[in-house]
């Protein structure tokens, strides 16, 4: 993936060099040399930090787990990036998730650069005692580089507000007098977290999808109607009509997307599956989320995987496959998950129209370019699923200001912010055949670009 992040940053740098109205100052040989510049500085991170932390476990033995920091670029803001727990983690990703995490903040216009952390670890196999001593034992070996400032870390796949309360008191121990409540965020809401800031990913990862939609396309439906996008035709065909809708991954971000979809009155719209690390449930006359959210809530993030499960809740739905939920025959497909979901393996046989990605990195590369020459629309992962740094964002103010917003205010400012940015960004999609994701890069990379330059960072 990262070699896909770099290849659609080149070609966007490529795209920007030949139009001489951007950066018009720089002209001939300095032009090409300032282009290359941008090119060395945004493809490679400007740090990477590794440890192995050394956790004493419960059974008395001693185990060194693999943890990474990576800081991509502060050019924007001080370094921006969640914290995931998974045992697949490894320096690549965490690089590639960081170079993502600069082009978000770049594309919505939030004053963060871009940073990511990891632990290797799969935390169902840990006590809650084990995993503290992890946290405190990160904030430790990373401190240096920490801090409200310098480098935010979040939660991310694995992890949750529980973790940063506790990475968070570890700061604070460490940096007596120090100024703490935005050290980190994604914090609950006693710690100085932001209400609606654990469904601020999920709620934005479905607002991007209806604001296209309902509101997007039915607006400007005149114009659209006489354009030969194929993108267009997609977006006009699938905004009048009922709309199936299948949600890859039933954690934080695709239960709040699930939760969205079921109760939204723009479109007509219903949840016939979703999935989680064991099982695929499927009902076509749609799926009752709500409960199945509480089930999932009150079950270690686990949906039912038996039929006496599902009785015991009144759930009707059947049992599938976890990997099925990829090829279903839906509208709308919802990737909640982790990366490379989507596939040259599978990418011939996927038969939704519209992909929504809520998980970073869903899509390789090859399946991107497939689906997007059939004109399906793909709304990318830069895009989507930026409400938790922008509700991060706002956390980080509220710690500084030590003045906070309610919930309506947080979600106000959430959805106006992504919905700039939809606006910004759509009327490029439509009118011309570039896929959604290379468009939102070319924006990103247009700020990134102007303030390195502006910075004086080119020479």
């Amino acid at each position: 993936m990262e070699e896909q992040t770099i290849s659609i940053v080149k070609q966007s740098l490529n795209a920007l060099l030949e139009n001489e109205t951007f950066l018009p100052d720089l002209q001939g040989e300095m032009r090409t040399k300032a282009f290359n510049s941008l090119n060395a500085i945004l493809s490679t991170p400007n740090q990477i930090h590794k440890s192995f932390l050394r956790v004493p476990l419960e059974s008395g033995e001693i185990v060194r787990i693999p943890s990474y920091r990576v800081h991509h670029n502060d050019a924007l803001g001080p370094y921006k990036g969640g914290i995931r727990f998974h045992e697949s983690v490894n320096e690549l990703e965490v690089i590639n998730l960081a170079f993502l995490m600069t082009l978000k903040n770049a594309l919505h216009n939030v004053p963060f650069g871009g940073g990511k952390g990891g632990i290797v670890i799969n935390p169902k196999n840990f006590t809650d005692k084990e995993l503290h001593r992890i946290c405190i034992k990160y904030v430790r070996y990373f401190n240096d580089v920490l801090g409200p400032d310098r480098d935010i870390p979040a939660p991310d796949v694995g992890s949750g507000e529980r973790e940063m309360d506790w990475m968070m008191a570890e700061y604070k121990k460490i940096n007596q007098g120090q100024p703490y409540l935005g050290s980190f965020t994604g914090k609950s809401i006693a710690n100085g977290g932001s209400l609606g800031r654990r469904e601020a990913t999920g709620k934005g990862v479905y607002f991007t999808f209806r604001y296209m939609l309902s509101n997007y396309v039915k607006e400007h439906a005149q114009t659209l109607e006489s354009s030969e996008n194929p993108f267009a035709k997609t977006a006009l065909e699938y905004s009048n009509r009922p709309l199936t809708i299948a949600v890859q991954g039933f954690g934080n971000v695709g239960s709040v997307t699930a939760l969205e979809a079921a109760r939204c009155t723009h479109l007509q719209n219903k949840v016939v599956a979703i999935s989680d690390r064991n099982v695929t449930l499927y009902n076509s006359d749609g799926l009752d989320i709500q409960t199945l959210a509480q089930f999932s809530s009150e079950n270690k993030g686990d949906l039912p995987t038996s039929e006496e499960q599902l009785k015991e809740i009144g759930v009707t739905a059947s049992i599938l496959s976890r990997e099925e939920i990829l090829t279903m025959d839906v509208d709308v497909l919802f990737l909640a998950a982790l990366e490379n979901q989507l596939n040259d393996s599978n990418k011939a046989d996927i038969k939704a129209r519209i992909i929504v990605e809520g998980a970073n990195a869903p899509t390789t590369k090859e399946a991107d370019d497939y689906l997007s020459k059939k004109g399906v629309i793909i709304i990318p992962d830069i895009l989507a699923n930026a409400g938790g740094v922008i509700v991060s964002y706002l956390e980080w103010l509220q710690g500084r200001e030590t003045q906070f917003y309610s919930e309506e205010e947080v979600y106000n400012q959430l959805l106006a912010k992504m919905k700039n940015t939809m606006d910004t960004l759509l009327p490029l999609y439509f009118g011309d055949p570039l896929p959604l994701r290379q468009n939102c890069y070319i924006h990103a990379v247009i700020r990134l670009s102007t303030v390195l330059y502006r910075q004086g960072k080119l020479y």
